[in-house]
């Protein structure tokens, strides 16, 4: 397997997807904000399947941190995760400045804002936080662009997000949805895992628990109300603070008394670091 290549610079990385396509080939991409793990991996693969070339950026983008958010001690690992892409088949990792995506500044930057979906859950507690997931995710689709893009399902309302802004502005993009990859314990792999002690990463695990208790009251009749309170009340006597523990639709809207499909997504701090997690199934009618 050829060695992964390593770009900086912006008309490089316009060079060498130029190359490719004049060849016929298609593109496959996958935005990350580095410090990979096994679900990152996934993604490579995934669009691995779909496209001839796979370009993955590792950028941490600070449009999309709040201020008392963890920007600067967010874990940064350049050399593992170039290894970790070159091992997944990746052919380039594109590793932009935030000169090379912010020309102007971060705050004198072109604004990106998807209506409606960002307004509720991870949008309503973390105000900007996906203004700036949509704005550099449109930068790295213009800088790259590619036919295909992976992201996963863990991050569910960003996925919304993206699936959006791409229909909204006509992106050619073909998104691909990577399933959440779990450790043998079910805590979903996360970046920020690695800010939990010992004791607290036996607690973590409680939030896919949560997730399956909540399933089984929702199977066995029980509003969706109720399971929410529920899912709190279990989460804050298992140490956590709860931001939201909630029932949706896949259009992360309360869902009426029916049957279809469900999404239960809990997002919780446990000491310092913050978790998130969902869960999507299908009720059954009664």
């Amino acid at each position: 397997m050829a060695s992964i290549e390593t770009i900086t610079a912006l008309e490089g990385l316009r060079q060498r997807v130029a190359g490719w396509k004049r060849e016929g080939l298609r593109v496959g991409f996958v935005p990350t904000m580095g410090n990979l793990h096994a679900g990152h991996h996934s993604l490579v693969r995934l669009a691995r399947a779909e496209a001839d070339r796979v370009v993955a950026s590792v950028f941490v983008n600070p449009t999309q941190f709040g201020p008392d958010e963890d920007f600067d001690r967010y874990p940064r690992t350049p050399d593992e995760d170039a290894a970790g892409l070159e091992a997944a088949g990746c052919d380039v990792l594109w590793l932009p400045s935030v000169e090379t995506m912010y020309p102007f500044g971060a705050d004198n930057a072109v604004q990106m804002r998807v209506p409606g979906v960002t307004d509720v859950l991870e949008g309503e507690r973390r105000p900007g936080h996906f203004d700036g997931v949509a704005t550099v995710v449109s930068r790295l689709f213009n800088q790259v662009q590619p036919d295909v893009a992976a992201f996963g399902r863990k991050d569910y309302q960003q996925l919304a997000v993206i699936r959006y802004l791409v229909r909204d502005l006509a992106f050619p993009i073909r998104l691909l949805a990577g399933d959440t990859l779990r450790e043998a314990d079910g805590l979903a792999m996360s970046s920020r895992n690695r800010y939990l002690s010992a004791a607290e990463r036996g607690q973590a695990v409680e939030i896919h628990q949560t997730l399956q208790a909540m399933r089984e009251r929702l199977v066995g009749g029980s509003p969706a109300d109720a399971v929410e309170s529920m899912a709190r009340q279990r989460l804050q006597g298992a140490g956590f603070e709860v931001d939201y523990a909630a029932v949706r639709t896949p259009e992360l809207v309360a869902p009426v008394d029916s049957a279809g499909r469900r999404v239960l997504l809990i997002a919780a701090r446990l000491g310092s670091t913050r978790l998130i997690d969902n869960l999507e199934f299908e009720l059954a009618g009664t």
